[in-house]
């Protein structure tokens, strides 16, 4: 299967750079499977389209201001996106631009915070190590951005918007999107109807925005992403599978969590590691039914994942739908609901 297989022509004006408010506004479009139909909906409407006893898995990672910026001794200036903690002070990282970060070379990004390029690694990125005067994470939350894509061309006026309303667990460098449509008052209110949570924590790396190289889907290296599952929400998903019950991931990485702890009959387990399963057309789920998510890029992992439960020919029609119905796309743009 060639990479180009999941190519889809998208007008930049789609491409959303802002989140609409409130959150739960944005357009849905709703593919019911088995029945081959489409229906054009609000993101608020999952209220009348999910039964009670539905279960919803959530990613409640939290994004961490990952993109902070740097001077050298000599005035030059450097942007970092951190993309995973590796002890204490050490991080792995990307810089731009790369030539000025050689082995040994020490920048300044704020009174209380400064660091030295330890090596660089295969991608590409270096390997950092920080100083700092304080608790690091408070440091952080002052000098630093929140790392938007780099289809987001515009500034985020409000920080808050670019994480869940359910985010707890910081340790990623991008958002789940697909939960940024959720209000806590639309949670209440499908809680109240009977529809079930539980909770997993992935946390999301850079490498959810890189293209696809390979003209060969098969030869593409997937990139790795810690991943947690505790005894509670193990046990409420194991439920719902005991009792035939939906369950519908929230994003596509709960799905990767999910199926890559699944066993054979879709139970999962308490547990933690790192994954880089990727889901690519013919996929067997072991433990989803459905799922809600974004409008994904052009050629890229996140579309295959989609094509392997839906179908690549069907996800191909229903994209180019959406484009013909100026649905928004990306990050901040409308959801789809497979179900």
């Amino acid at each position: 299967m060639k990479t180009s297989d999941f190519y889809y022509d998208l007008p930049e004006r789609l491409i959303a750079q802002t989140p609409v408010e409130p959150r739960d506004s944005s357009r849905l479009l709703y593919y019911q499977m088995s029945a081959d139909r489409v229906e054009h909906k609000r993101f608020h409407d999952i209220l009348d389209i999910l039964n009670s006893g539905d279960l919803l898995v959530i990613n409640n990672t939290k994004v961490y201001p990952a993109r902070i910026y740097s001077t050298t001794k000599f005035g030059g200036k450097m942007e970092i996106l951190l993309l995973k903690r590796l002890n204490y002070t050490d991080w792995e990282v990307l810089v731009k631009p790369g030539k000025k970060a050689h082995d040994g070379a020490e920048f300044t990004v704020s009174d209380q915070l400064s660091f030295t390029v330890l090596s660089h690694t295969d991608a590409g990125g270096r390997v950092i190590r920080f100083s700092f005067d304080g608790v690091f994470e408070d440091i952080l939350s002052r000098v630093g951005e929140m790392p938007l894509p780099p289809y987001i061309k515009q500034k985020l006026k409000d920080q808050s918007r670019y994480q869940t309303v359910y985010c707890k667990n910081e340790g990623s460098a991008a958002a789940p999107t697909a939960g940024l449509h959720f209000t806590a008052e639309l949670i209440q209110k499908l809680k109240d109807k009977g529809v079930q949570f539980a909770e997993v924590s992935l946390n999301v790396g850079l490498g959810t925005f890189r293209p696809v190289k390979s003209e060969n889907v098969e030869n593409h290296e997937m990139h790795s992403e810690y991943y947690s599952i505790d005894d509670k929400n193990a046990e409420i998903i194991n439920k719902a599978k005991r009792e035939g019950r939906r369950i519908i991931a929230v994003g596509t990485t709960s799905v990767r969590t999910l199926e890559s702890v699944a066993d054979e009959n879709g139970f999962v387990k308490a547990t933690h590691g790192n994954t880089d399963i990727f889901i690519y057309p013919p996929y067997k789920f072991k433990c989803i039914n459905g799922l809600i998510t974004n409008f994904h890029l052009p050629e890229s992992t996140l579309v295959m994942l989609v094509s392997a439960l839906v179908g690549r020919e069907k996800i191909l029609e229903l994209y180019n739908l959406a484009v013909k119905e100026e649905y928004r796309f990306f990050s901040f743009g409308d959801a789809c609901l497979f179900l």
